[in-house]
């Protein structure tokens, strides 16, 4: 998937690690080579996957990588930093300074925190500052330092669910078609553009509203396409989207999120409203009330407060880890290695229940983590070397209330994480074939 040229330049593979996937593959690199980045201020970011989810007696370091300015050698960046840590969520930070490894895959500067704080039954909170030594540029991880720190939380007592090895072919049928679109640009159509040896490109996100409202966001040809209980109707936008991701707000507006880490606000109509640029330089997925989880931070940032747009600077100081449920609570979800995931909801920051999932074939990214009756709902990806697969787990409190899986295949790209929703009881699933574009519906039993 295309992404903003910045992401190729930290040389990680793209994910979202607080609240929804972890993974990144953390490195220490210059940007040698780069013309674009020979003038203008000195270049400096770093990545950092935070350890969201931790168990009792579990060690817990803290990787960081580190990117900074060409050096004229090529090599790693000569850094150094320091991890602001503290017990629970409120009162002083202690610092500790970053020690430096050879290994860049995992991130090249590193802390093992202390077990008095990995322990710890209220967890802790931290952010780190990195520096580079040959312009003295520094940079806070996540962006909003202090005021807005990483947090770490200890899942006590986890229901287990085990899942073995997950056998690929056997996908479920949807229970409906609720959309079908063909491909083109006039009325009753969605756009499609590119080439086979190039990639296609088309509906990129979609969203359904309370009534059941399907809205697919026609990103080439510049318009939102819906579906109602009175038939189809276009809102126009004036502009293509591509790659964007989407969600209808509850009044009667619309945000898109640009591949350039923009999020435009529009009146029902398609007229445009506001637009704001995002506090960190990328983003992974957009979710209702304008909140977005941004990277490299791995937080959820509001963009909007009360339909009015946030600086950059306020985004970063109300940013959270969990994300955020309609009951109040937050939802933290953590992949630790290829083949487990720990899921937690939260009141606070304090763990009212968890998961632990463990699986015998690799788990990629989350696609999506919601609440769902009484319980969760996750969708992740199983994947060998030759196939992948979507897989729906309905988690309850006594363990694994459903389970099934969805095909993956796509005839287009989407928005990273933009391919499912939970709405009405129901999951929803963007699919596109050589055909046109569909939404399918998914009914879910209820945890009680």
């Amino acid at each position: 998937m295309r992404r903003p040229g910045f992401r190729s330049l930290a040389g990680g593979a793209a994910g979202i690690a607080a609240g929804v996937i972890g993974g990144v593959v953390l490195t220490s690199v210059s940007t040698a080579g780069s013309a674009a980045l020979d003038s203008g201020p000195p270049l400096i970011d770093a990545t950092h996957v935070p350890p969201a989810l931790t168990v009792p007696g579990e060690p817990v370091r803290l990787r960081y990588g580190l990117i900074c300015s060409p050096r004229p050698d090529g090599g790693p960046c000569d850094g150094s930093g320091t991890v602001y840590l503290r017990v629970g969520d409120a009162g002083p930070f202690d610092a500790y300074p970053l020690q430096r490894g050879e290994e860049s895959k995992d991130g090249r500067y590193f802390l093992d925190v202390p077990p008095a704080v990995s322990e710890s039954r209220d967890g802790f909170s931290y952010y780190a500052v990195l520096r580079d030594h040959a312009t003295d540029a520094t940079v806070s991880v996540p962006s909003g330092a202090a005021a807005a720190p990483d947090v770490s939380v200890p899942l006590h007592d986890p229901v287990t669910i085990a899942l073995g090895r997950h056998e690929f072919g056997g996908v479920r049928t949807p229970d409906a078609e609720t959309v079908h679109a063909p491909w083109g640009s006039g009325p009753g159509s969605v756009g499609l553009a590119s080439s086979r040896e190039l990639g296609f490109t088309g509906p990129s996100s979609f969203d359904v509203e309370p009534d059941g409202t399907v809205d697919v966001l026609d990103s080439v040809n510049g318009r939102i396409a819906r579906w109602g209980r009175g038939g189809r109707r276009d809102v126009p936008l004036g502009a293509s989207a591509d790659l964007a991701d989407f969600a209808a707000e509850p009044d009667g507006t619309f945000d898109v999120l640009d591949l350039h880490g923009t999020l435009h606000r529009y009146h029902g109509d398609g007229t445009a409203e506001w637009e704001q640029k995002l506090a960190d330089r990328t983003w992974a997925k957009l979710e209702r009330d304008a909140s977005v989880l941004e990277q490299p931070s791995e937080q959820w940032m509001p963009v909007a407060n009360a339909g009015s747009p946030l600086s950059r600077s306020a985004q970063k100081r109300v940013a959270h880890s969990a994300k955020r449920l309609a009951n109040g609570h937050g939802l933290l979800v953590d992949r630790v290695g290829p083949g487990e995931l720990r899921v937690a909801e939260l009141r606070g920051n304090a763990p009212l229940r968890g998961w632990r999932i463990t699986s015998e074939t690799p788990l990629g990214e989350v696609q999506l983590a919601e609440s769902h009756g009484n319980g969760v709902i996750v969708v992740t990806r199983a994947y060998v070397d030759d196939r992948d697969e979507f897989v729906v787990l309905v988690l309850g409190a006594r363990g694994l209330v459903q389970r099934f899986s969805v095909a993956s295949g796509s005839w287009t790209e989407t928005a990273p994480l933009a391919r499912f929703r939970l709405a009405r009881g129901a999951l929803y699933r963007l699919r596109t074939t050589d055909a046109g574009a569909a939404v399918d519906r998914f009914d879910l039993e209820v945890p009680q």
